[in-house]
């Protein structure tokens, strides 16, 4: 479902490094001089300075190309406003061209050979070596003297991304962390995805002129996760409603694993699911009745009891997975629920049961399907080379389902190409069963008939922030009732 919020000119768009690469020469095509697009960038990383921190003594290191230009231009204005400057320059000044080489030329102080003594007595570093489109290894040379910002820990400003962050996909080759990141236009995967995210600090995107015509002409698919996404789709309970109207969610119940499934299912009806039905093994009943009071429980007492129960048109909504079990029932039931062509999300041991045959899962997703494996579960079923984004996006186009691959960078890929990086997530949700919860948050809002790209998208962000408004001691149990606060704040506006 093409979204009309899923635009290049979104403030929380994402641009790849080859989009940015587009959009940098589009821009210049359009009748933006590149010179003018590199100063406007160096001035900003200077405003970022300027604004932070107090006066003191500056080391700018500089790169062979136009990351060491916006380099130059910032350690122009920042001389200019009184602060002492020095440039490091890794490589020859002879040796840079174009609008690198114009800006080097408008430095009019010295510029010596970068190397690790460069960063001696230096309060802040704008790191200038390597912009997003760094690929290879960082010589000798350029790893010796971050490694000498790292261990002397001076104040670290980087221009575009910390050098040896790869802007694609967040890894990093021996970036030294910063204070404060200045990129361009708009975010770049690498300040999202970890490691890069943390490597990053806090990041502040400048405008240095490129028209948002242009962003629009360069096919972003990529966007942060954000409330603005999918706020206005929410399931609203409507007054002259009832429960039948919002939605019957269905879970399968594992035993003796109970806990995982009662925590999805407390999530589904949080997240605003009218019923919520667990189908469990008869001997399991009692455990499941005595523990959950809202959420109906049917016992399965003979075989076909849960096909017959998934017969029943109104289960608007289906889960297996949480405690299930990794065996032939857990993957029997799961073809069974996929069968049915009704939403279904596929959690935990029921993706693991289609390990090393991912072809089989495609050919039975018939209806709308959401994959929430986190790495070792991805890793048992698709390839895992290649970057987070990477991955999650050829898992979703050759699943045919909404994947949703967990971890504090979370990235929610749809199978024509749509991927959103989410980055609420506190480090509080490392914690068992939360995973449980947010299978049943997506079950809860998929029950309601919220679309399954937009459902996930919701439930992922609401996830990372009812754990973030609970905070410290946070355990999985604390997530369903933190969520209506949340969901009522962001109604509030």
């Amino acid at each position: 479902m093409p979204l009309p919020e899923f635009n290049a000119g979104a403030h929380v768009a994402v641009l790849s490094v080859a989009q940015m690469a587009a959009a940098d020469r589009l821009t210049i095509e359009a009748g933006t001089p590149g010179r003018q697009l590199m100063e406007n960038a160096g001035r900003a990383v200077a405003d970022a300075v300027l604004r932070r921190w107090p006066p003191g003594s500056v080391m700018v290191l500089c790169g062979p190309g136009n990351n060491g230009g916006d380099g130059f231009v910032a350690a122009r204005h920042l001389s200019a406003a009184g602060w002492p400057v020095r440039v490091a320059l890794h490589g020859r000044r002879e040796a840079l061209k174009g609008d690198a080489r114009h800006h080097a030329d408008r430095w009019s102080g010295p510029i010596e050979a970068l190397s690790p003594a460069s960063i001696d007595d230096a309060a802040i570093v704008i790191d200038a070596v390597f912009g997003s489109g760094f690929r290879g290894s960082l010589d000798d040379t350029v790893a010796g003297t971050l490694g000498a910002v790292a261990r002397h820990r001076p104040v670290v400003v980087a221009v575009d991304v910390p050098s040896g962050v790869v802007g694609d996909t967040g890894e990093s080759r021996g970036a030294a962390a910063a204070a404060c990141t200045v990129t361009f236009a708009r975010k770049k995967p690498a300040h999202l995805l970890l490691p890069g995210r943390e490597l990053c600090g806090e990041v502040e995107v400048a405008d240095i002129g490129i028209p948002a015509a242009v962003l629009g002409s360069i096919g972003i698919d990529t966007l942060q996760n954000d409330p603005s996404l999918w706020l206005q789709h929410l399931p609203q309970p409507a007054l002259g409603g009832n429960k039948y109207g919002r939605g019957h969610a269905l879970l399968y119940g594992g035993y003796p694993m109970t806990g995982a499934a009662r925590l999805a299912a407390r999530a589904a009806a949080r997240a605003g699911a009218g019923l919520t039905s667990i189908a469990v093994a008869e001997s399991a009943l009692p455990l499941y009745a005595a523990a959950l009071t809202s959420i109906m429980v049917r016992p399965l007492q003979a075989a076909g009891d849960f096909e017959r129960l998934l017969a029943d048109e109104r289960f608007t909504g289906l889960l297996i997975g949480p405690g299930a079990g990794v065996d032939e029932r857990t993957r029997a039931r799961a073809l069974a629920m996929l069968d049915t062509g009704r939403p279904v999300v596929l959690d935990a041991d029921a993706i693991s049961v289609f390990a090393g045959d991912a072809p089989a899962l495609g050919r039975a997703i018939k209806g709308a399907c959401v994959l929430t494996p986190h790495d070792g579960e991805f890793a048992r079923l698709f390839d895992a080379a290649g970057g987070k984004l990477e991955r999650a996006r050829a898992a979703a186009r050759n699943s045919g389902a909404i994947l949703v691959l967990k971890g504090a960078d979370t990235v929610i890929a749809a199978p024509d190409g749509r991927a959103l990086i989410n980055a609420n997530a506190p480090a509080t949700l490392a914690t068992g069963g939360s995973g449980d919860v947010l299978g049943g948050i997506i079950l809860g809002l998929l029950s309601q008939g919220m679309d399954p790209w937009l459902a996930a998208a919701a439930a992922v962000w609401l996830h990372g922030a009812a754990a973030a408004a609970f905070g410290l001691g946070l355990v999985a149990e604390d997530l369903p009732d933190a969520l209506p606060q949340v969901v009522q704040a962001l109604k509030r506006g």
